[in-house]
């Protein structure tokens, strides 16, 4: 039996074809893995299949069958119960994805109730149940929350509660785990499989790690720039890859590098005691009734030329911390970047010191203004920081900084909605390396990115490391 058929799927914005000529199925309880670099068309075939393509997108060619249904031919009515119902869909960015001002609680019921008609009480109770099955503790607590307040993981976790809430038959898993650390990684596909199993569920995993193929994929289907370059079982694609890509991509996967040989520079950045608390909130009036500690009493410094790891679970404080060195959120401490404590700045004096001082967002999605094409977001800081620069220098400063991070020379005319998670990210290193900064903040810089992509990016970080003697965190 076979639950979603693809045949010739072919997108396509204006005159540029996106994805090109791509047929596969997917029986039920199966997975199949379409795996492919930053902008293979991974995600815009998965978004096809309810329909969800962005603006500007068309499917000119190709027909989906999802559980009987024409998914082209069908109506609103037919769409929608295709939608969370048929089939459920858990998006790459659980943050930018989750309505930042409901609690999440909230937001589960409204899954529910747009495909069950049930009281109130019974829909908050099933919903309860679902934070409880997709292992969040304190499921009450949880449900209370808004986004913000979460960890990636308990955010994604709030993510597949919504897509498994009208109990589907197929499971879209656009890059699950992106962004999340290597211990949580785990526990959420080993989640979506005890789910499939329980419930019989054919899964689409959209990745590009091919360790989580390996681990979970029955089936794989590999894309390069839209075409389809290699199908097969999983066993066979590692055992005996055919095409070039695909060794590529697993080339990149067993990819080390070695950090930059430098020498000790003068002392950049010193931390010292930097704590940041946050307000718990209770009862009726939502009133503090006390506050839990993100980061606790912690201490570094950073040399110029140098690289400092923070490592840590999801949840753990890294971003946290990095925000308050940025001083982009309130904390107790001393934090003093090139002889300057950064607490005691006023507003102007903080803000001609961030030129030096850049960071890179570790959501592509939500850190991008989606109203300005891609030369305006390079060039912002640009404008800001380096007002005496004529239109032609600054012109030349974006065309130069798109090329070093890998972009096409398009891009500069394109806005963010037009690229992948990973070519996004490639625009995020950009607007912050064009300032020629003295400390990047690289906050789970490479997450999103593929494989062969993240080591372009590392090696990229290196060199300008080894070129301008710029430390990271």
């Amino acid at each position: 039996m076979t639950l979603l058929a693809v045949e010739n799927l072919t997108l396509a914005a204006g005159n540029r074809t996106l994805v090109e000529d791509v047929s596969f199925t997917l029986a039920p309880g199966e997975t199949l893995a379409i795996v492919g670099e930053s902008g293979s068309g991974k995600t815009l075939t998965a978004l096809s299949l309810l329909r969800l393509l962005p603006p500007g997108i068309r499917q000119p060619a190709g027909r989906i069958t999802l559980d009987g249904v024409d998914v082209a031919a069908a109506g609103d009515t037919a769409l929608r119960g295709l939608r969370g119902g048929t089939a459920g869909m858990i998006f790459q960015e659980p943050h930018s994805s989750l309505n930042p001002t409901s609690r999440v609680g909230r937001q589960v019921v409204e899954a529910l109730a747009l495909h069950q008609k049930a009281p109130p009480a019974a829909l908050r109770g099933k919903m309860l149940e679902l934070l409880a099955e997709v292992g969040l503790a304190e499921p009450q607590r949880i449900a209370e929350s808004f986004p913000h307040l979460l960890s990636g993981g308990q955010r994604q976790r709030i993510m597949i509660a919504m897509a498994l809430a009208n109990n589907p038959k197929l499971l879209i898993a656009d890059e699950p785990t992106t962004a999340l650390d290597v211990t949580l990684e785990k526990q959420i596909l080993d989640l979506i499989q005890a789910a499939q199993r329980a419930r019989g569920l054919g899964v689409l995993l959209i990745t590009h790690d091919l360790g989580l193929v390996r681990r979970y994929a029955d089936r794989v289907l590999v894309l390069d720039q839209g075409r389809e370059v290699e199908a097969g079982t999983s066993a066979a694609l590692f055992e005996n890859p055919r095409h070039s890509r695909t060794r590529r991509l697993l080339e990149a996967n067993r990819l080390t590098l070695r950090p930059v040989a430098m020498p000790p520079g003068e002392e950049l950045l010193a931390a010292r005691g930097i704590k940041v608390a946050f307000p718990v909130l209770g009862g009726l009036l939502r009133r503090r009734i006390g506050t839990v500690a993100a980061v606790d009493d912690v201490s570094f410094t950073l040399r110029a030329g140098q690289t400092l790891g923070l490592v840590g679970e999801s949840g753990s404080g890294k971003s946290t911390l990095a925000l308050a060195i940025l001083r982009l959120i309130g904390f107790e401490g001393t934090v003093v970047f090139a002889g300057q404590n950064i607490a005691a700045l006023s507003a102007r004096q903080l803000r001609a010191l961030r030129s030096r001082l850049q960071v890179v967002f570790q959501d592509p999605y939500g850190s991008l203004a989606p109203r300005l094409t891609v030369a305006d977001i390079i060039g912002e800081g640009l404008a800001l920081h380096a007002p005496g620069q004529s239109r032609a220098e600054r012109r030349d400063a974006i065309a130069r900084a798109i090329r070093e991070v890998g972009l096409p020379a398009d891009a500069a005319a394109r806005y963010p909605h037009e690229f992948s998670g990973g070519q996004r990210q490639r625009i995020a290193i950009a607007r912050a390396v064009i300032l020629q900064p003295r400390l990047l903040v690289l906050d789970e810089a490479t997450s999103a990115l593929d494989v062969t992509v993240q080591a372009e990016i590392l090696r990229l970080l290196q060199r300008l490391q080894a070129e301008t003697g710029m430390a990271y965190l």
